[in-house]
């Protein structure tokens, strides 16, 4: 029997990873009779399934005067402190508000316990997953020991009790087999990995008229080659590397597009990028405001009034993929690529040589730095056609086996079935 599944992170909406991958656990879970209804401090979903709370928000006023007080020290005021619990107070009511309009059987908190953008949403979600006993499934991304900007400060009290907390009607999933390792070591909770992932079983439908608008849209030419870098722009996505490996081309017509924002980090670090591209004589061109979550625009009833580009109409018309990334949870860029079958270049972060590099993908891979051999392997990727189709088609194969809908519905019917019995 469907079971209504209440889907709660502090913002779900655009094309973050977080984002992303609980639009592809909805659409797996709807597909398998269940209903899904999203409770965040920003969204973009269906209204009449959703209850937007700002305060939820990390970047709600509240939450970002906590954040100053709580980072880079040791001792926080009383007064802190009682702002937290306000805060914590005011959500945890509208939390039950969600669980009561709703019907909702079981809560997934995406990233909410997990990282501690906002603490107070944190303690909110545990203390009423205590009072309720509310099936829950925490979805992890990113732990807070995993980010250096909060290696420092004054709540390892509320960390211990919320990010994440060890209660008998949590269950646990991390995206890798590291965090996997961590979360046991540090905290005693056992978890499932269920890594990012892509309905291989279906090949992407392309839409070439929508597609050829979208590149005249940004200022291309027919002609010109197009390297797509689809992450945000902060730091550790390594994309100096990116603009490097394009000057590197010595060819005119290749263009660096970046397809999402500067983000939750800061914009330093994109205007930098802005002067080491023109100082290089590279083209970089960013289109951020064109694009939404592809996987939430199937929606039924979600209706743009205008026309809006997913990323679904940028990689088609992609020539190649440009992945150097220092760190990463997992990849989602990395599957995207494979799904679309383009051939890309990508850093060795650690996560990728652990869970994804033994899979066996056909790849140009850099260690850190760029060299004039691998600049030489896209060369020779882009002058071949035979050599990308062969290269392209098996990745797509052997992603089909490891990160298809079909492995995350059968992780998900398990958890599922921990909770309600085997026949949920």
């Amino acid at each position: 029997m469907g079971k209504n599944i209440g889907f709660v992170s502090t913002r779900i909406a655009g094309t973050d990873g977080v984002t992303l991958e609980a639009s592809k656990w909805a659409e797996v879970l709807k597909k398998n009779g269940h209903t899904c209804f999203w409770f965040a401090g920003e969204l973009d979903r269906n209204p009449k399934k959703s209850m937007l709370v700002p305060e939820a928000h990390f970047k709600y006023g509240k939450n970002i005067w906590i954040n100053e007080q709580i980072w880079g020290r040791k001792s926080r005021k009383p007064s802190v402190t009682d702002a937290i619990h306000d805060l914590k107070a005011l959500i945890k009511k509208s939390l039950r508000e969600f669980i009561d309009q709703f019907s909702i059987d079981l809560l997934i908190a995406q990233n909410a316990l997990t990282i501690p953008m906002h603490v107070p949403l944190g303690l909110a979600l545990t203390e009423l997953i205590v009072e309720t006993q509310i099936p829950t499934i925490a979805h992890h991304h990113d732990f807070y020991w995993e980010r250096s900007r909060y290696s420092v400060g004054a709540v390892g009290d509320y960390l211990r009790m919320a990010f994440p907390p060890n209660l008998h009607n949590i269950e646990h999933a991390v995206i890798n087999s590291a965090a996997q390792e961590e979360l046991a070591l540090r905290t005693g909770i056992s978890s499932i990995i269920i890594p990012n992932v892509l309905d291989f079983e279906h090949p992407p439908s392309i839409d070439e008229k929508k597609s050829s608008r979208f590149r005249a849209s940004i200022g291309l030419m027919p002609d010109d080659i197009m390297f797509l870098q689809p992450t945000r722009i902060v730091q550790r996505k390594g994309i100096e590397h990116a603009i490097e490996l394009v000057r590197e081309l010595e060819d005119p017509r290749c263009k660096l597009v970046i397809s999402h924002e500067a983000g939750d980090e800061g914009f330093e670090y994109a205007e930098w990028l802005k002067e080491d591209a023109k100082n290089q004589g590279v083209d970089l061109l960013f289109v951020d405001t064109h694009l939404d979550d592809p996987w939430n625009m199937k929606e039924e009833e979600h209706i743009h009034k205008t026309e809006h580009y997913s990323l679904l109409d940028v990689y088609p018309y992609a020539d190649f993929i440009t992945y150097p990334s220092l760190y990463e949870g997992f990849g989602n860029a990395f599957l995207e690529a494979v799904y679309f079958k383009k051939p890309l270049l990508i850093n060795r972060y650690a996560i990728f040589v652990r869970d994804i590099e033994p899979q066996g993908f056909d790849l140009v891979v850099m260690d850190g730095f760029l060299t004039h051999k691998k600049v030489q392997q896209v060369k020779d990727i882009l002058a071949s056609p035979e050599r990308r189709e062969k290269m392209v088609n098996l990745n797509y194969e052997i992603a089909m086996r490891h990160y298809s809908y079909a492995g995350l519905l059968k992780k998900l019917n398990y958890l599922l079935g921990i909770f309600f019995g085997v026949d949920s």
